[in-house]
């Protein structure tokens, strides 16, 4: 029996964000808590108690590092980390992701500290990958596009976890999550790393520029300027990236459109094999946006090993995202799934 369901790499650092949605440059009292993109799609099956692990990295000795030690445990997600020295005050540091939520019609702004950032460190030699996919087992092997094109290193290692993956059975999910300052200047060696592992990839995340900018799939125009008038556009994109990559088997999207910070409408487009799940977009009130995209991640995938129909893993994607954008973090621990699907349903009576 594998002992996990769902291992994921990952740069864990600190999200700092201004009390009352206030703008940061005003911003007297912060609000501090631990981030990743990759935990936050490890925390909905974490909540739900399915055993899920992180492969990271820590400054050794830091104070930042020992409270993220302790948050990934209160989330119950089990880790396995190589400990950096800090080599000096110059030295290695976890991200700083600085955060304004936004309100109204002020839109959020997010603004990213990386300089010497541990997590660019992590490579392949640092986990005994036989051990953790081979003795260990893992059934899900997650994957961010934030993570593999963190470094050259960071990449090689993505690529090396998701060959291990596949040679001890387990399945790979790969969300794309281009980000240009990533990019820049980088191109070719990003668009070959990306093919190669999304050649191995059973479950691929992402929107169309996501696509067409990280693997090079040109589609048909998606159109139009309203949400809902994009997702027969959007399914013929998935329906190139299908024959580019037929050994994918599952292709998955959200769909957002921003009334104000408060209020988006929500929606998820979703291919599992020959099955198309359509949630046409719906209004949903919005505390802070950040992370609703990797609660629906999170979701879909603890909804896939839970072994719920094609339609239900959407809507409990769907319903993990809308969770989260009701949360000052940017991860949810669900209380159960009931509290998710009642977000599915519309049900938010009180619960006594």
């Amino acid at each position: 029996m594998k002992k996990y369901a769902i291992v994921a790499p990952t740069s864990m650092g600190v999200r700092i964000t201004p009390e009352n949605r206030q703008p940061v440059g005003m911003g007297g009292l912060f609000r501090m808590q631990a981030t990743s993109a990759e935990s936050n799609v490890l925390s909905i099956s974490a909540g739900l108690g399915l055993p899920v692990k992180a492969l990271t990295a820590f400054v050794e000795g830091s104070p930042v590092a020992q409270f993220i030690k302790g948050d990934l445990r209160r989330r119950g997600i089990d880790f396995e980390a190589k400990e950096v020295p800090q080599g000096g005050p110059w030295g290695y540091r976890h991200q700083f992701n600085i955060a304004d939520s936004g309100y109204g019609l002020r839109a959020p702004r997010v603004a990213n500290d990386r300089a010497g950032e541990v997590g660019r460190t992590l490579s392949a030699a640092d986990f005994d990958l036989s051990r953790i996919f081979g003795e260990e087992g893992a059934d899900v092997l997650h994957l961010s596009g934030l993570i593999a094109a963190l470094s050259p290193t960071t990449g090689e290692l993505c690529l090396q976890l998701a060959r291990a993956a596949k040679r001890y059975g387990a399945k790979v999910c790969f969300d794309l999550n281009y980000r240009a300052s990533f990019w820049k200047g980088r191109e070719e060696e990003l668009s070959k790393l990306f093919g190669e592992i999304a050649s191995l990839t059973d479950i691929l995340v992402g929107n169309e520029e996501d696509f067409q900018l990280c693997l090079g799939v040109r589609g048909p125009e998606t159109g139009g300027r309203d949400l809902a008038e994009k997702i027969g556009g959007f399914q013929k994109m998935v329906e190139c990236v299908k024959r580019a990559y037929p050994n994918a088997h599952t292709f998955a999207t959200t769909l957002r459109q921003v009334v104000s910070a408060n209020e988006h409408l929500w929606g998820a487009v979703a291919l599992f094999g020959e099955e198309w799940t359509v949630i046409e977009p719906r209004p949903i009130p919005v505390l802070d946006r950040i992370g609703g995209g990797d609660g629906f991640v999170g979701g879909l995938l603890y909804a896939m090993e839970k072994g719920y129909s094609p339609a239900d893993c959407v809507r409990f994607g769907w319903a993990c995202g809308a969770f989260v954008t009701t949360l000052l973090d940017d991860f949810g621990l669900p209380a159960d799934e009931k509290q998710i699907w009642d977000i599915w349903a519309g049900n938010a009576r009180v619960q006594r």
